[in-house]
This record gives structure tokens, C-alpha cells and sequence, in this order.
């Protein structure tokens, strides 16, 4: 027998300090450069977006990859690459940390809708209150002090 998967989740993580320098005209670069990490770990992108200060990704995780190393992994070498080509000038580092849910197959096309239109619904909510309502949603006990 082999080992079989099918674990969607969405990922999300801030930059430093939640500063607001993910500045729109260079998000698809840093789109294609997350993917590639994905892809080079046999794991499956369904969707990636952000606003100004945040990143969500919507994958499968390949079966052989702890999702605390997928998440490093991704921010670790995006990290360094924003850095060296200075697409984002007043980006420092992503926050320690990231959130992740699980989600049923079912609801890929909610989620994916969920993430493609960040920019839209970020106009009303900021990432503290969203990241609380996901924490809640996923009945995760958090404390308050790590979502300033």
C-alpha cells in the first residue's frame, strides 16, 4: 500500500510588525516565486493572494512534509528573495508564526473565492479581527497579545 492524502489547507502568515509594504505592483512576482517553493515540494497551490501586510495560500501539502516545515520553508527563501531583488524596499522579515486551518474538499471553491478577493474585503475588516474570526471559526484558543 501507499500513503494517501488529500489535506487542504489555507495558510496565513503577516510581515514583521504587521507593517503594511507588500505594495500591489510586485505581488505577482511573489506570487510565482511562493509558488515555485510549493511546487518543488510536490504540493499543490489551488490559490495564493495577499493585501498590504498579509499572505493567504490555499495547498495541498505533499504526505512527506510536516506543515511547520512547508510554512518555513516558504518564508525562509521568500524572505531572502524579496530581499535580494528588493521588490518590496520596506519589507523586513515575515512574522514569527503563521496560522493554518484544514478545510473538506467541498469547500475549495468558497475558500479559493475567499482568498482571491482580499483586497475587497480587507476594505472593512482589518487582519486582527479576520484572523481572529478564522481562529474562532476553527475553535482554536489564542491569545490576545500575539494579534496586535
Amino acid at each position: 500500500m501507499s500513503t494517501y492524502t488529500q489535506i487542504l489547507y489555507q495558510i496565513v502568515f503577516s510581515t514583521k510588525e504587521r507593517k503594511k509594504c507588500l505594495d500591489y505592483k510586485n505581488r505577482e512576482m511573489l506570487f510565482k516565486y511562493i509558488w515555485g517553493i510549493i511546487n518543488n515540494k510536490k504540493s499543490h497551490l489551488y490559490r495564493i493572494n495577499c493585501v498590504n501586510n498579509h499572505v493567504h495560500i490555499i495547498t495541498h501539502i505533499h504526505q512527506t512534509i510536516a506543515l511547520a516545515d512547508f510554512v518555513k520553508d516558504i518564508k525562509t527563501a521568500s524572505s531572502t528573495w524579496i530581499k535580494q531583488e528588493n521588490i518590496f524596499p520596506n519589507f523586513e522579515a515575515w512574522q514569527i508564526g503563521y496560522a493554518a486551518f484544514t478545510y473538506s474538499n467541498d469547500a475549495i471553491n468558497t475558500l479559493i473565492e475567499y482568498v482571491k478577493n482580499q483586497e475587497k474585503h480587507h476594505k472593512t475588516l482589518s487582519f486582527s479581527d479576520e484572523l481572529k474570526q478564522l481562529l474562532i471559526e476553527h475553535n482554536i484558543e489564542y491569545d490576545e497579545k500575539y494579534l496586535l
